[in-house]
């Protein structure tokens, strides 16, 4: 079994189902146990801004499937849970799974880069994540999430960048 941290985001229709109920789907699917959930949290839009706040949480789970095979099966959870093709890059969207740490390997392909590449830059990957993993170490950053959480702070400018817990 391996442990993964994964990230659950939505900012179309009943965000806060959306993202539950993403959550629910996972710990059916066979494969992925979860284990503990953050609080969820209203966030603002990352990258394109013009778009609804975000409801966002973070996910510990232990996994007996490799990484890419866990990636195809988000993939396919997010398509069933009613996902459309992007067309605007961090656009909105219903329901977004990503897989944020997988172990303490890192993982490159033409799909998927495991950490992930922009989550010690993201405060709604972090405060969620902090929450429930303050001492992991990210694996490339020889950092822990409290660290790279605190780090990005002060550098955040808390009118663009909210992230208020919900429950």
């Amino acid at each position: 079994m391996k442990t993964v941290y994964l990230a659950i985001g939505s900012n179309l229709g009943n965000r806060r189902q959306n993202v539950l109920g993403a959550a629910a789907v996972m710990q059916k699917t066979k494969g992925i146990n979860i284990k503990k959930m953050s609080k969820l949290y209203e966030t603002e839009p990352w990258g394109y801004k013009d778009q609804p706040k975000f409801i966002n949480a973070a996910v510990l789970a232990e996994t007996v499937l490799a990484p890419t095979q866990l990636f195809l099966i988000l993939k396919g959870i997010e398509k069933k849970l009613g996902r459309k093709p992007q067309k605007i890059k961090w656009g909105p969207r219903k329901i977004d799974i990503d897989i944020l740490l997988y172990g303490d390997k890192a993982v490159e392909t033409n799909r998927l880069r495991i950490p992930h590449p922009e989550m010690h830059r993201r405060l709604f990957v972090l405060k969620p994540l902090a929450e429930i993993a303050p001492g992991v170490t990210h694996p490339v950053l020889k950092k822990t999430i409290k660290e790279l959480l605190k780090k990005l702070e002060p550098r955040i400018n808390t009118g663009q960048h909210r992230c208020n817990s919900r429950l």
